[in-house]
């Protein structure tokens, strides 16, 4: 009895086992999976873009420091005490103001001495040559000796060269006295004070009085790879060279002005070049000793190819775009960028005008997927860009982290688009 309860028991278990069983696993294929190919897969809500013709910029950008276009250090030229300081701080000044005036009593008094020293020079002068007068009419009437004639001339040529000598040390002793007053020897704005009124200055002295920097205009010193020499000494012969002052935050324009030179010389420890430009800063937004970020306008690409900077793809050997054919399906496509500018790509090789690309989504494709415009079949749904091709609304995409100018051979050193992580987005 005891056996047959038992079969009874493993005969109800096996049968349970039987009726519970789990069900087969789906076709990868028909759910769309993994395991489909790319046409069984569903379409994937992609954002639309279309490669435009478009006349492009080209910059190089380089990091860049505001110096003034002239910067004078005022200094007394005479030792004295300073009677007084005419200036403001911060204050602007032209050329001729007066700054400052160092006591002139001792000076005044020097040149008088120097005036009355000349002035009885000059009247032992005068008496001279009347006496040398007389011994030439003696010598004539022999009533005097030559030697006597002689020695009047000479005694009248010294005191001629005395009287020149004192007519020198009068107007330096001017020289001096006007070094008394101080004045402005630029227009510029001037510093902080360095020296108070009632201070003893010497010539000799390290700091000055002030510091006068000219503001209007300013100039721009910035650097450049050495590699960008010869096509900016190429642009430069043909015209003049416009160069735009960017906060550093890149999105403040402080200015435009013109390149005015470009270094004689490479520094062999960074392998750039220095070049010079000059701004007008009619509203002072350039200030000496800023940072800024200088852009050169190289030249202005003509018709050029460009797509959204989000379309543009990292793959293990080169950059690529998705392209969508007429039937919805994406095609990898290999491309050379020429320069990311203004969230924009300017495509050397590898697309051709009015052809679709897939702006934002391409983390879901892989060559071969059907895509649908993003939103469709929602209220109010579509793709953000229109025929076009302008940068998606919401699109993660954007300006590539590192722009930079284009090389001699035109390639593109720079970081492309990439998703997530930040990581170079290969093939799906």
């Amino acid at each position: 009895m005891k056996k047959l309860i038992l079969i009874l028991v493993l005969a109800a278990g096996g049968y349970a086992a039987w009726y519970y069983r789990p069900a087969p696993p789906e076709n990868p294929a028909a759910r769309g999976g993994k395991g489909g190919k790319p046409g069984d897969m569903p379409p994937v809500p992609v954002v639309f873009g279309k490669v435009e013709k478009k006349d492009i910029p080209l910059y190089l950008d380089g990091l860049g420091n505001v110096q003034g276009f002239n910067t004078v250090v005022v200094r007394t030229r005479v030792d004295g005490q300073l009677e007084k300081v005419a200036f403001t701080e911060g204050q602007d000044v032209h050329v001729g103001d007066l700054l400052a005036k160092i006591d002139p009593k001792p000076f005044q008094a020097a040149l008088e001495q120097a005036e009355a020293k000349q002035k009885q020079d000059e009247a032992q002068l005068a008496n001279g040559k009347l006496d040398l007068a007389r011994d030439v009419t003696l010598v004539q009437q022999k009533a005097a000796p030559q030697k006597t004639l002689d020695t009047q001339q000479a005694l009248v040529a010294t005191l001629e060269a005395t009287v020149k000598a004192d007519a020198a040390a009068v107007d330096s002793t001017k020289v001096q006295l006007s070094y008394t007053t101080i004045s402005a020897p630029i227009d510029g704005r001037v510093g902080l004070r360095l020296v108070d009124q009632g201070n003893v200055v010497h010539a000799t002295d390290l700091n000055g009085l002030v510091t006068i920097t000219q503001l209007k205009p300013i100039a721009v010193i910035f650097t450049l790879p050495e590699k960008n020499l010869p096509a900016i000494q190429r642009e430069l012969g043909a015209s003049k060279l416009k160069v735009v002052a960017v906060g550093r935050d890149n999105a403040v324009t402080l200015g435009e002005g013109e390149l005015a030179v470009v270094d004689n010389q490479i520094d062999m420890t960074t392998g750039t070049i220095k070049l010079k430009a000059i701004f007008a800063n009619d509203q002072l937004h350039l200030w000496p000793g800023q940072f800024i970020n200088a852009r050169l306008l190289l030249t202005t690409r003509k018709d050029g190819l460009v797509v959204p900077a989000s379309t543009i793809q990292r793959g293990p050997d080169n950059t690529y775009v998705f392209v969508v054919d007429e039937d919805q399906a994406v095609a990898m496509r290999p491309v050379t960028v020429e320069q990311f500018q203004d969230d924009l790509a300017l495509i050397k090789e590898g697309l051709q005008a009015g052809e679709r690309v897939v702006v934002d989504g391409q983390y879901r494709l892989q060559p071969g997927s059907h895509v649908k415009p993003a939103g469709a079949g929602k209220p109010g749904g579509g793709s953000p860009v229109g025929s076009e091709g302008g940068k998606p609304a919401g699109s993660t995409g954007g300006k590539p982290d590192s722009a930079g100018p284009p090389g001699e051979d035109g390639k593109q050193g720079d970081k492309p688009h990439t998703h997530g992580t930040g990581k170079p987005k290969s093939e799906s």
